[in-house]
C-alpha cells in the first residue's frame, strides 16, 4: 500500500517520539531513590529530608556528579558520599549555581555503585541531583527489604554530630550535620532494612524547643508535608509503607528553651493528647505498621522519668485497639552526648543504633 509522503513524516516524527520517551523511561529506571524527595524533568531529583538518597550503577573509572543547594536563605549544604557500599566523605555545597564535583573511583572494578545522601536536613533547604557524566547501567535488582520510618527531632537528623570538617561553636548550625551516621541509618544498614527519616531539629510533639507553638509548626503540623514545613502544596504521598515506625520526640517539648523567652511549665495532658493524635495520623497512611516509642538519650533524671511516664499513657491509650499492633515503648541506656549542642556525636549514634537493634530486629522478624 502506498502511503502519502504527509503521513509517513508523521509516523517517523510518532516513532520518534516514542523512541526518546522510551530512552527517558530507561533512564530514570537506572537511578534508584530513597527517602523524602521530589522527582524532577530530566532526571533530576531533589534531595529533601535527611539522609534522602539518589543511587546508580556506572561503569568506567572517573565520575562526576552535578548538585546544587536550593533555599531561599541562599546557603551552603552538605552530602554524604557512600561508593560501594563504603562510606568515602562529605562533600559541602556552595549556595548558588549547579556545581560539578568529581568522585575518585578505584580501578580495580568495572562496575561501581554510586549513593548520595542528604547530611543536612529539610530545614536547610533541599539538594538538586542534576545528573552525572557516567554511563549508567543496570544494576542487581532490588531485593525485598523491611522498611523503617523514624519520626524525630534533631537527634534523627543527625545534628551536630560530625565535628571533623568544622568545629562545634564555629560555622553555621548545620554544619555539624551528617544524616548519613545518625542513629536511624546506622541502624537501617546493620538490619539491612530500607529508611526515611522524617525528622526537623527543634520540633516537639506540641511545643518546640524555643516556641510554644505560637510562631511555628510542630511535628504533627508539618508531617503530611513532603518538604516537611508550613507548605501543604506539595503533600508527601506515603507510598512508601513501613513495616516499623518508631517516634522519638519529646526531648524539646521538656526543654527550657533559651532560658530567656517566655516558657510554660511541662503540660503533660496536652503532650499525651497531642501524641494520641499523632498516632492516629501514622495510622491513616500506615495502617499495618508496628509502631515504637522512644525515650530520648538527651532528657535524664526527673524529666525522663516524666517522659517516660507520659509515653506509657499514650501506649494505655491504644491498649483495646484491635485492629493495629500494639505499640512498644523503648528506653535508651543513660548517655552523656559528646556531639555539638549536647547532641550524639557519631560514635554516640552508633551506641544508639546498637541498643535499638536486637529489638528492632527482634519486631520486624515477627512481623
Amino acid at each position: 500500500m502506498n502511503y502519502p509522503k504527509k503521513y509517513l513524516l508523521f509516523l517517523l516524527i510518532a516513532i520518534s517520539f516514542v523512541s526518546v520517551a522510551q530512552k527517558k523511561v530507561e533512564t530514570q529506571s537506572l537511578f534508584e531513590y530513597h527517602g523524602r524527595i521530589e522527582k524532577m524533568q530530566d532526571d533530576k531529583v531533589m534531595l529533601i529530608g535527611s539522609a534522602s538518597s539518589v543511587s546508580f550503577d556506572f561503569n568506567g573509572n572517573s565520575c562526576s556528579i552535578s548538585l546544587q543547594s536550593v533555599d531561599s536563605f541562599e546557603h551552603q549544604n552538605y552530602v554524604s558520599l557512600e561508593l560501594d557500599g563504603k562510606y568515602i566523605g562529605r562533600i559541602r555545597i556552595e549556595k548558588g549555581a549547579v556545581q560539578s564535583f568529581p568522585i575518585t573511583v578505584p580501578k580495580s572494578k568495572k562496575a561501581h555503585h554510586l549513593s548520595i545522601y542528604k547530611a543536612t536536613e529539610a530545614a536547610n533547604g533541599g539538594v538538586l541531583f542534576a545528573g552525572t557524566t557516567v554511563k549508567l547501567i543496570a544494576g542487581a535488582a532490588p531485593k525485598k527489604k523491611k522498611k523503617i520510618e523514624l519520626i524525630g527531632d534533631s537527634i534523627t537528623c543527625g545534628f551536630g554530630n560530625d565535628a571533623s570538617a568544622i568545629p562545634c561553636g564555629a560555622g553555621d548550625w548545620f554544619d555539624q550535620h551528617n544524616a548519613y551516621y545518625a542513629y536511624g541509618p546506622v541502624l537501617a544498614r546493620d538490619l539491612d532494612a530500607d529508611f526515611v527519616l522524617s525528622s526537623v531539629s527543634g520540633y516537639g510533639m506540641y511545643r518546640n524547643w524555643n516556641d510554644e507553638h505560637l510562631d511555628e509548626p510542630i511535628i504533627p503540623d508539618v508531617y503530611e508535608n513532603l518538604y516537611l514545613n508550613k507548605d501543604n502544596s506539595k503533600p508527601y504521598n506515603f507510598a512508601f509503607q513501613p513495616d516499623l515506625v518508631s517516634i522519638c520526640l519529646g526531648t524539646n517539648d521538656l526543654s527550657d528553651g533559651d532560658g530567656k523567652k517566655g516558657r510554660l511549665p511541662f503540660n503533660e495532658e496536652k503532650y499525651v493528647s497531642n501524641y494520641i493524635d499523632f498516632i492516629k495520623t501514622v495510622y491513616k497512611h500506615a495502617p499495618n505498621t508496628r509502631i515504637v516509642l522512644l525515650n530520648s538519650p538527651m532528657v535524664s533524671g526527673e524529666r525522663n522519668v516524666t517522659l517516660v511516664k507520659c509515653l506509657k499513657k499514650v501506649i494505655q491509650a491504644f491498649e483495646n485497639d484491635t485492629i493495629h499492633k500494639s505499640i512498644a515503648l523503648f528506653e535508651f541506656q543513660p548517655m552523656s552526648p559528646k556531639g555539638c549542642g549536647y547532641h550524639p556525636d557519631i560514635a554516640d549514634d552508633k551506641v544508639m543504633a546498637d541498643q535499638l537493634n536486637p529489638f528492632f530486629k527482634k519486631l520486624l522478624d515477627a512481623k
